[in-house]
């Protein structure tokens, strides 16, 4: 593995390709070991990233690492894509995004240990409901009737929801198959 400070300056140089590229780093990852390594920058942009904004930075990045050479230990591969649709969320500024949105948690404990009273979601440690508010402390978040305050030290994962299902509608007006005018 790499040191923090490493991937710390790897991000400074991944931001610095993506400004000029006109996106933004949202997040990097660096794993896999003897075998095989791999850099991932994850890129965002009001709109969505494509196909050649991904290219146009890992062009870039590459370029620059080679120069620099921050990465000890020889080979790795680099990928830059975009996060996805149901995206990570670890950084301030990822939860502050989702405002409003439902998102989806998963907790060291249970919701109990939150406050939460409902007898269905006690000791739920998985929920996806609406993200109210963002803190120092945590995320503040819509579960039934409740708002429940989860501190950040609380949350194993957490990651935006899209739910697949909206935007698929019913055929309404159309007879059933067998089914006659009259």
């Amino acid at each position: 593995m790499i040191s923090e400070t490493t991937l710390q300056k790897i991000e400074t140089l991944a931001a610095e390709v993506a400004t000029r590229e006109g996106v933004r780093i949202y997040d990097i990852e660096f794993a896999g070991g003897a075998q095989g390594r791999t850099l991932r920058v994850f890129i965002d942009k009001e709109g969505g990233v494509g196909i050649e904004d991904c290219s146009n930075v890992s062009r870039g990045l590459n370029l620059l690492l080679d120069v620099e050479d921050p990465i000890p230990g020889g080979k790795y591969n680099l990928e830059v894509s975009s996060p996805g649709l149901e995206r990570p969320l670890k950084k301030d500024w990822h939860f502050e995004q989702q405002i409003g949105k439902k998102i989806w948690l998963k907790t060291s404990k249970a919701l109990e240990a939150f406050g939460s009273q409902d007898k269905k979601l006690k000791a739920a440690k998985q929920l996806t409901e609406t993200l109210l508010a963002v803190s120092a402390e945590g995320v503040t978040v819509q579960v039934g009737e409740e708002q429940i305050l989860i501190p950040f030290t609380a949350i194993e994962k957490a990651k935006t929801h899209f739910d697949f299902t909206e935007g698929k509608h019913e055929k309404k007006g159309h007879p059933k198959k067998g089914a006659h005018k009259k």
